[in-house]
């Protein structure tokens, strides 16, 4: 980690934006559509690995909403929100259907290696991308907490950093994070802790920037494990993805 620089969070955070394509814009979107190709040990290590198939996701923006198809088998598809995480078939048959607060129960004393069953996995995949593809206007909100932290190095730049707690009503991976900025001040690292499976860190890497609608948007992330203090485990690749044909709509 590099000393103790920080900047203003909101200055920073109107900075960050701007260079991802502004609020204004942002908020004259609804939906973002993609093709996702990913992977990692996480998978692996929950039984639930993954085959490198690409998936086409539709993201609502702001209200919760991700749909992830094929899932789990080709004919099957998956439906995140707050209310419902729903697995079912393309000819409407539901495979399951359970209330997503019950699902985040179920995760109650897990561990990294805790196997998860698909309506866990499809709760996992529904808020991650849910949030990934808000950010980083999601902490635009105003019931987001935002403070300065010190900066972190990667490859030799200094990244200025925002430290965020989100409200409960923010379907993410813990309530305390950290995101990161280059000098582009586009988004570089996430960190956060992944609270369903032992709430172990992790540093999320972003990169392969693209345009879309006028949006920078990253194609690729890469999370890996991490030390309590932040340190990243690079042998530890958790998840990986790819993303493409990336689209928004109105």
């Amino acid at each position: 980690m590099v000393g103790m620089t920080t900047t203003r969070p909101t200055t920073l955070l109107g900075d960050a934006l701007d260079a991802h394509g502004g609020l204004t814009r942002w908020n004259g979107l609804r939906n973002v559509e993609a093709s996702l190709v990913s992977g990692g040990l996480l998978y692996d290590l929950k039984g639930q690995p993954s085959d490198r198939a690409a998936r086409q996701i539709r993201v609502t923006l702001r209200e919760v909403y991700t749909a992830l198809r094929p899932f789990g088998a080709r004919d099957q598809s998956m439906v995140y929100t707050c209310a419902r995480t729903v697995i079912e078939k393309t000819d409407g048959t539901v495979v399951a259907d359970v209330a997503t607060d019950d699902v985040r129960r179920s995760f109650a004393g897990h561990t990294l290696t805790t196997a998860w069953n698909p309506l866990q996995r499809a709760f996992f995949s529904g808020y991650a991308l849910w949030t990934y593809l808000n950010s980083p206007f999601l902490l635009a909100r105003p019931d987001v907490e935002l403070y300065p932290v010190p900066a972190v190095e990667h490859h030799g730049e200094a990244l200025p950093g925002i430290g965020v707690v989100f409200p409960p009503s923010v379907p993410t991976h813990s309530r305390h994070q950290r995101f990161y900025f280059g000098p582009d001040r586009l988004l570089r690292r996430h960190d956060y802790r992944v609270d369903i499976a032992g709430a172990f860190p992790a540093s999320q890497y972003l990169g392969d920037y693209t345009t879309a609608a006028g949006l920078a948007v990253p194609t690729t992330r890469r999370a890996y494990r991490a030390t309590d203090d932040g340190q990243t485990v690079w042998e530890e690749l958790m998840v990986d993805m790819a993303f493409s044909d990336i689209a928004f709509t109105a």
